[in-house]
């Protein structure tokens, strides 16, 4: 085999890994120039800001609202698998998490408690037998599919203090939506990485990979931390995190000078930052023998 038949293998393979593609499709990338060797998963293009910002949003949204006991054999943000583009992104919906993934991503308001839930102007519109998540104020696309072909969400209704704002109009949105839209950061670092984050479901997974769950969270900047207890150690996940380009720095991104002060197990971009951490297990310990 030849070095750059074995180099395309190689980026083919981290793009794998991250993915959850077949690996024929990631080596077809490399050969047409989709993938490289710098960045072997394709993030949303350059001037596809919004794309970024809605993708790195809905991330935002799931690591306040998932908790342990919703995932499932590690799928810690609700996805098995992605098939990201420069235009778009599709994403495979874990069976047991699809209906409380979209219920936490798609904006309600909150009358009684005051606030909007979820990510603003992000509608769900069905289309040719897919599901799709748009937004409102121009183009992003998420794809969804299921393992079910024939499936279809089943997601709250409107409830006394609670609208469900994603019913109400596909093409306009809220003034509440409209308010948070024109607060709501576009096109910085934090959208960068956790876009990426989003397009590597796999990489995620192996944090998961003893108990099925993990801890993933944000401090409310953005960042987001996932901390685990066993399997993977966390250097190791931070460098298939970096192999697989999600600290590459695009050339809309200044370079942060605390970016080289990091902390073992953070992933620093431009100030923005994605922590990996290793927690104390309090899984139940089983012994064969009788306890005194």
């Amino acid at each position: 085999m030849s070095r750059r038949t074995d180099n395309h293998h190689r980026v083919a393979t981290i793009c794998r890994e991250a993915t959850g593609l077949p690996h024929h499709v990631c080596l077809r990338w490399v050969a047409e120039g989709v993938i490289t060797r710098r960045q072997p998963v394709p993030d949303a293009a350059g001037n596809q800001a919004l794309q970024r910002t809605t993708e790195a949003l809905i991330v935002e949204e799931l690591c306040r609202g998932l908790r342990e006991e919703d995932q499932r054999d590690g799928a810690l943000l609700g996805f098995t698998h992605a098939r990201p583009g420069p235009d778009g992104l599709l994403l495979g919906l874990h069976p047991a998490m699809a209906d409380r993934v979209l219920a936490l991503v798609l904006p309600r308001l909150d009358e009684l408690y005051g606030g909007l839930r979820g990510v603003p102007g992000l509608r769900l519109v069905p289309q040719g037998g897919e599901w799709i998540l748009t937004q409102v104020r121009g183009h992003a696309v998420i794809r969804l599919v299921h393992p079910d072909p024939v499936w279809r969400p089943r997601l709250p209704e409107h409830a006394p203090g609670l609208t469900q704002l994603w019913r109400r109009g596909r093409r306009r949105p809220h003034p509440a939506e409209a308010a948070e839209l024109e607060r709501v950061r576009q096109g910085g670092a934090q959208d960068w990485l956790n876009s990426r984050v989003l397009r590597r479901p796999r990489l995620l997974a192996a944090a998961g990979a003893a108990h099925g769950t993990a801890n993933v969270y944000t401090h409310g900047g953005g960042d987001v931390v996932v901390e685990w207890c066993c399997a993977i150690e966390p250097a190791e996940l931070e460098e298939r995190l970096r192999r697989s380009g999600l600290a590459v720095r695009p050339p809309d991104v200044e370079e942060d000078p605390r970016d080289r002060a990091r902390p073992p197990g953070v992933i620093a971009m431009g100030g923005a930052r994605v922590s990996v951490r290793q927690a104390p297990c309090y899984a139940e310990i089983v012994t064969d023998g009788p306890v005194d």
